[in-house]
């Protein structure tokens, strides 16, 4: 038995005692009234990048996870082209958004397939916080029968899914939220301080309920929880700066300016 199967297995007798409540709150009240009172858990959720702006939307999908997963672990499975196009995960990254890297089960898959299949197996098991999957493009194999499947495994396990769309257009899912997010003004903090990652938001569809709404909101990373756009605060910085999990081509920088 492999080291990684060994640790799904640990996971899933870990049992349903473990299981959060049915919603989060993500810290921005407009938010989540739309939302019901939060982010529903043990659900699929869906984050679209827009172009050009990978990195935000890979904060943006790594905060709902941490506000899912209540301090237990995340599994973050990646498909290899997604490391070729955007680059390596960069454990300094992780601690800059409040993740330790000792909380990640990183799982890398081939194509498709293999992402689909791992993430599929890891959402049903109940120990874990979460489970980030992100394919590269669109897969034909990524269809609303997969999508369905996610559904169900997160359902029973209660297990929260957040599938990070990269080069990738919207199209028919069974994920209860579906979200577009590109990177926003940080807004610079005492003493000219880097400020926090900052996100411009859009809520694309929610099952069953409204849609449509835009929000500029921020993570803190202290309290793991978003934040809305404090007007009192200092002018924004000349450009959008974002805490990338990631190092790549343009080296090994924690923050990237879009």
């Amino acid at each position: 038995m492999s080291a990684s199967t060994a640790l799904l297995e640990t996971l899933r007798r870990v049992g349903a005692d473990a299981r959060p409540a049915a919603r989060t709150a993500l810290g921005v009240a407009a938010i989540d009234d739309a939302l019901g009172g939060g982010l529903k858990l043990g659900a699929l959720h869906e984050v679209y990048a827009a172009a050009g702006h990978e990195a935000a939307a890979t904060g943006f999908t790594l905060s709902l996870a941490l506000r899912a997963a209540a301090g237990r672990p995340i599994l973050w499975v990646r498909q290899d082209m997604l490391e070729v196009e955007t680059g390596r995960i960069h454990a300094p990254g992780l601690v800059e958004m409040g993740l330790l890297p000792s909380r990640v089960v990183l799982v890398r898959g081939h194509d498709a397939d293999d992402v689909l299949r791992a993430g599929e197996d890891a959402a049903r098991c109940a120990g874990l916080g979460a489970v980030l999957i992100a394919p590269w493009a669109a897969p034909a194999r990524l269809d609303l029968t997969a999508s369905r499947r996610l559904v169900l495994a997160a359902a029973a396990s209660g297990v929260t899914v957040l599938m990070l769309r990269c080069a990738a257009e919207p199209m028919p899912s069974a994920a209860e939220t579906r979200w577009r997010v590109t990177a926003a003004p940080s807004q610079r903090l005492d003493a000219d301080a880097p400020g926090m990652p900052a996100f411009d938001v859009t809520l694309l569809r929610q099952r069953g309920g409204a849609a449509g709404q835009s929000w500029l909101v921020e993570w803190n990373r202290d309290r793991l929880s978003f934040c809305a756009r404090d007007a009192r605060r200092a002018a924004p910085l000349s450009r959008p700066v974002v805490s990338v999990p990631r190092h790549g081509a343009a080296g090994a920088d924690l923050r990237r300016s879009a």
